[in-house]
Protein backbone atom coordinates (compact mmCIF):
# COMPACT_ATOMS: atom_id res chain seq x y z
CA UNK A 1 0.00 0.00 0.00
CA UNK A 2 1.41 3.75 -1.05
CA UNK A 3 2.60 5.76 1.42
CA UNK A 4 -0.07 8.99 1.80
CA UNK A 5 0.85 12.43 3.45
CA UNK A 6 -1.95 11.60 5.99
CA UNK A 7 -0.13 8.10 7.23
CA UNK A 8 1.90 8.26 10.24
CA UNK A 9 5.31 7.23 9.74
CA UNK A 10 6.69 3.47 9.46
CA UNK A 11 3.26 1.78 9.46
CA UNK A 12 2.90 -1.68 8.03
CA UNK A 13 -0.95 -1.40 6.57
CA UNK A 14 -2.75 -4.65 6.08
CA UNK A 15 -5.16 -4.58 3.23
CA UNK A 16 -9.00 -6.26 3.07
CA UNK A 17 -9.38 -8.95 0.91
CA UNK A 18 -9.00 -8.86 -3.09
CA UNK A 19 -12.14 -10.44 -3.24
CA UNK A 20 -13.84 -7.36 -1.63
CA UNK A 21 -13.89 -5.60 -5.06
CA UNK A 22 -16.09 -8.56 -7.15
CA UNK A 23 -18.44 -7.95 -4.23
CA UNK A 24 -18.41 -4.32 -4.61
CA UNK A 25 -18.73 -4.51 -8.23
CA UNK A 26 -21.91 -7.07 -8.05
CA UNK A 27 -23.07 -4.51 -5.92
CA UNK A 28 -22.75 -1.78 -8.41
CA UNK A 29 -24.02 -3.25 -11.18
CA UNK A 30 -27.61 -3.88 -9.56
CA UNK A 31 -27.92 -0.47 -8.85
CA UNK A 32 -26.07 0.92 -12.64
CA UNK A 33 -28.52 -1.36 -14.08
CA UNK A 34 -31.60 0.04 -11.83
CA UNK A 35 -30.20 3.38 -12.17
CA UNK A 36 -29.90 3.67 -15.69
CA UNK A 37 -33.43 1.70 -16.31
CA UNK A 38 -35.17 4.80 -14.58
CA UNK A 39 -32.93 7.38 -15.93
CA UNK A 40 -33.90 6.11 -19.38
CA UNK A 41 -37.59 5.68 -19.48
CA UNK A 42 -38.06 9.29 -21.07
CA UNK A 43 -35.68 8.51 -23.91
CA UNK A 44 -37.23 5.15 -24.45
CA UNK A 45 -40.70 6.48 -24.12
CA UNK A 46 -39.49 9.19 -26.71
CA UNK A 47 -37.94 6.70 -29.08
CA UNK A 48 -41.00 4.68 -29.19
CA UNK A 49 -43.59 7.45 -29.58
CA UNK A 50 -45.47 7.46 -26.20
CA UNK A 51 -43.66 10.88 -25.32
CA UNK A 52 -43.81 13.21 -28.35
CA UNK A 53 -43.66 15.97 -26.38
CA UNK A 54 -40.51 15.76 -24.52
CA UNK A 55 -37.19 17.25 -25.43
CA UNK A 56 -35.48 15.18 -27.16
CA UNK A 57 -31.76 16.72 -25.60
CA UNK A 58 -33.29 16.45 -22.45
CA UNK A 59 -33.75 12.48 -22.31
CA UNK A 60 -30.37 11.79 -24.20
CA UNK A 61 -28.47 13.72 -21.53
CA UNK A 62 -30.08 11.79 -18.93
CA UNK A 63 -29.57 8.76 -20.65
CA UNK A 64 -26.09 9.28 -21.89
CA UNK A 65 -25.09 11.84 -18.04
CA UNK A 66 -26.38 8.48 -15.95
CA UNK A 67 -24.40 5.79 -18.49
CA UNK A 68 -20.86 8.11 -18.14
CA UNK A 69 -21.30 8.54 -14.07
CA UNK A 70 -22.04 4.75 -13.49
CA UNK A 71 -18.90 3.75 -15.78
CA UNK A 72 -16.63 6.21 -13.63
CA UNK A 73 -18.13 4.90 -10.31
CA UNK A 74 -17.59 1.44 -11.39
CA UNK A 75 -13.78 2.29 -12.64
CA UNK A 76 -12.89 3.34 -9.10
CA UNK A 77 -13.97 0.76 -7.13
CA UNK A 78 -10.74 -1.41 -7.71
CA UNK A 79 -8.81 1.52 -6.29
CA UNK A 80 -11.04 2.64 -3.79
CA UNK A 81 -10.87 -0.80 -2.34
CA UNK A 82 -6.76 -1.16 -2.94
CA UNK A 83 -6.74 2.11 -0.94
CA UNK A 84 -8.81 0.70 2.42
CA UNK A 85 -6.40 -0.90 5.20
CA UNK A 86 -6.15 -1.10 9.03
CA UNK A 87 -2.82 -1.24 11.07
CA UNK A 88 -3.46 -2.17 14.22
CA UNK A 89 -0.66 -0.76 17.18
CA UNK A 90 0.01 -0.86 20.80
CA UNK A 91 -2.69 1.75 22.40
CA UNK A 92 -4.70 2.08 19.07
CA UNK A 93 -6.36 1.28 15.66
CA UNK A 94 -5.22 3.03 12.34
CA UNK A 95 -8.07 2.87 9.50
CA UNK A 96 -7.42 4.27 6.53
CA UNK A 97 -9.49 4.68 3.32
CA UNK A 98 -10.40 6.92 0.37
CA UNK A 99 -8.37 7.97 -2.97
CA UNK A 100 -9.54 11.61 -3.64
CA UNK A 101 -10.75 12.26 -0.31
CA UNK A 102 -8.64 10.40 1.90
CA UNK A 103 -9.75 9.64 5.68
CA UNK A 104 -7.30 7.94 8.55
CA UNK A 105 -8.91 7.05 11.73
CA UNK A 106 -7.47 6.83 15.32
CA UNK A 107 -9.90 4.70 17.47
CA UNK A 108 -8.26 4.14 20.83
CA UNK A 109 -8.61 1.03 22.53
CA UNK A 110 -9.65 2.03 25.67
CA UNK A 111 -12.24 4.14 23.70
CA UNK A 112 -14.17 1.32 22.15
CA UNK A 113 -17.52 0.28 23.59
CA UNK A 114 -18.16 -3.07 21.49
CA UNK A 115 -16.86 -4.17 18.35
CA UNK A 116 -19.31 -5.75 15.78
CA UNK A 117 -18.73 -8.57 12.52
CA UNK A 118 -21.25 -8.24 9.99
CA UNK A 119 -22.02 -10.27 7.27
CA UNK A 120 -24.60 -9.67 4.35
CA UNK A 121 -25.71 -12.23 2.31
CA UNK A 122 -23.18 -11.05 -0.81
CA UNK A 123 -20.57 -11.42 1.70
CA UNK A 124 -21.36 -14.28 2.92
CA UNK A 125 -21.18 -16.06 -0.01
CA UNK A 126 -17.49 -15.03 -0.83
CA UNK A 127 -16.59 -15.16 2.98
CA UNK A 128 -15.93 -11.63 3.85
CA UNK A 129 -17.18 -9.47 6.73
CA UNK A 130 -17.16 -6.44 7.55
CA UNK A 131 -15.86 -4.80 11.20
CA UNK A 132 -17.68 -2.28 12.52
CA UNK A 133 -16.15 -0.30 15.78
CA UNK A 134 -18.02 1.47 18.25
CA UNK A 135 -17.54 4.33 20.42
CA UNK A 136 -19.35 6.89 22.77
CA UNK A 137 -19.34 9.34 20.10
CA UNK A 138 -21.97 9.11 17.65
CA UNK A 139 -19.81 10.52 15.02
CA UNK A 140 -17.29 7.73 14.86
CA UNK A 141 -18.31 5.44 12.09
CA UNK A 142 -15.06 3.46 12.00
CA UNK A 143 -15.44 0.16 10.01
CA UNK A 144 -12.98 -2.77 7.96
CA UNK A 145 -15.23 -4.09 5.08
CA UNK A 146 -14.17 -6.71 2.98
CA UNK A 147 -12.10 -8.55 5.43
CA UNK A 148 -11.67 -12.39 4.95
CA UNK A 149 -14.51 -14.16 8.01
CA UNK A 150 -11.79 -15.72 9.45
CA UNK A 151 -9.24 -12.21 10.34
CA UNK A 152 -13.11 -10.55 11.29
CA UNK A 153 -13.52 -12.75 14.21
CA UNK A 154 -9.97 -12.61 14.93
CA UNK A 155 -9.96 -8.82 14.87
CA UNK A 156 -12.99 -8.71 17.09
CA UNK A 157 -11.27 -10.66 19.71
CA UNK A 158 -8.63 -8.94 19.64
CA UNK A 159 -9.68 -5.33 19.44
CA UNK A 160 -12.63 -6.70 22.77
CA UNK A 161 -9.51 -7.87 24.56
CA UNK A 162 -7.44 -4.99 23.99
CA UNK A 163 -10.46 -2.69 25.06
CA UNK A 164 -10.86 -4.62 27.64
CA UNK A 165 -7.22 -4.08 29.08
CA UNK A 166 -7.22 -0.62 28.68
CA UNK A 167 -10.77 0.38 30.04
CA UNK A 168 -10.10 -1.75 33.08
CA UNK A 169 -7.06 0.81 33.63
CA UNK A 170 -8.71 3.36 34.06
Amino acid sequence: MRSEPIDPPEISWIRVAPKYVTVRLIGWSVSALFSLAILSIPLILLLTGVWPGFPAWLAWLLAGGALVLQLWIGLLIPRQVRAIGYAERDEDLLIRQGIFFQRLMVVPYGRMQYVDVAVGPLERAFKLASVKLHTASPQTNASIPGLPAEEAARLREQLSARGQARLAGL
